[in-house]
């Protein structure tokens, strides 16, 4: 197998951005060429990039053992949004890329073959593609996910980190379009229950440490009110690679 450190040109967003890419030995597993291998697309968090993954977990490993290709984009600090100021790496995540990747290495782009997970903000990108494009994924996990955006909308003296606010407020257009945006995880369940697209299957986990386990349960409590199923547990654990590593090794065993 082999773990690819790649630099391309995104026309999506208009720079050179990072990626990595674990491709299994076509050897291995029964002979599969990579077009009929299981793909997992793996998203980082807010401070992280394309490296993350691979340095702070096992994920190489796993994936040998599974047959995996394993693709690890970078997203910056954009919350996987096509972005106000025209950077759109939602649509370099759910398209462009995907794309990319059959073109030049032949790997699988159909439903059935087709996975994503992250963690924190990579939680909340792995299920936005999950909901706005549930016609490209089979299964979709969210690791301690920003899955609730109110804290955002809070007044602006309740407010301690400002600058991270100004960031938002760039990034989403103005947070008073948040709500009800398709940015918002409460308007993807709203769409979802009143839609009839079939849903990949949702995972979520969350640690009983983590300071967003409150933003997780109000999730996964709209989700119960409004009919939309999801697998989610809570056990001990931190915002940190510790969980994460635990977590996205039971994802893969359960897909």
């Amino acid at each position: 197998m082999a773990l690819l450190q790649i630099d391309h040109i995104s026309e999506k967003v208009g720079v050179n951005l990072p990626l990595n890419v674990i491709l299994p030995d076509d050897l291995a597993h029964g002979g599969e060429a990579l077009k009929e291998r299981k793909v997992l697309y793996l998203l980082h968090g807010l401070s992280d990039d394309a490296s993350a993954w691979p340095r702070y977990t096992n994920i190489e490993i796993i994936a040998r053992e599974h047959g995996l290709v394993v693709v690890m984009p970078s997203a910056g600090r954009s919350f996987y949004a096509d972005m106000a100021n025209g950077q759109a790496y939602f649509s370099y995540i759910t398209e462009e890329l995907p794309a990319w990747l059959a073109a030049t290495f032949r790997i699988s782009s159909a439903r059935e073959n087709t996975y994503i997970a992250g963690l924190s903000m990579g939680g909340y990108g792995a299920f936005k593609a999950a909901f706005l494009r549930p016609d490209l994924y089979t299964a979709a996990c969210s690791l301690s996910g920003v899955l609730a955006l109110n804290a955002l909308l809070a007044p602006p003296d309740k407010i301690e980190n400002q600058a991270l606010m100004h960031e938002f407020d760039l990034l989403f257009g103005g947070l008073q379009n948040l709500p009800g945006s398709l940015n918002d995880p409460m308007t993807w369940l709203k769409n979802a229950a009143e839609g009839s697209t079939p849903l990949p299957r949702l995972f979520a986990a969350c640690g009983l440490e983590d300071d967003l386990l409150p933003l997780n349960r109000l999730f996964v409590h709209t989700a119960a009110k409004v009919g939309v199923p999801l697998d989610y547990h809570e056990e001990p654990g931190k915002h940190d690679w510790i969980f994460w590593q635990r977590q996205i090794e039971k994802f893969i065993l359960a897909i």
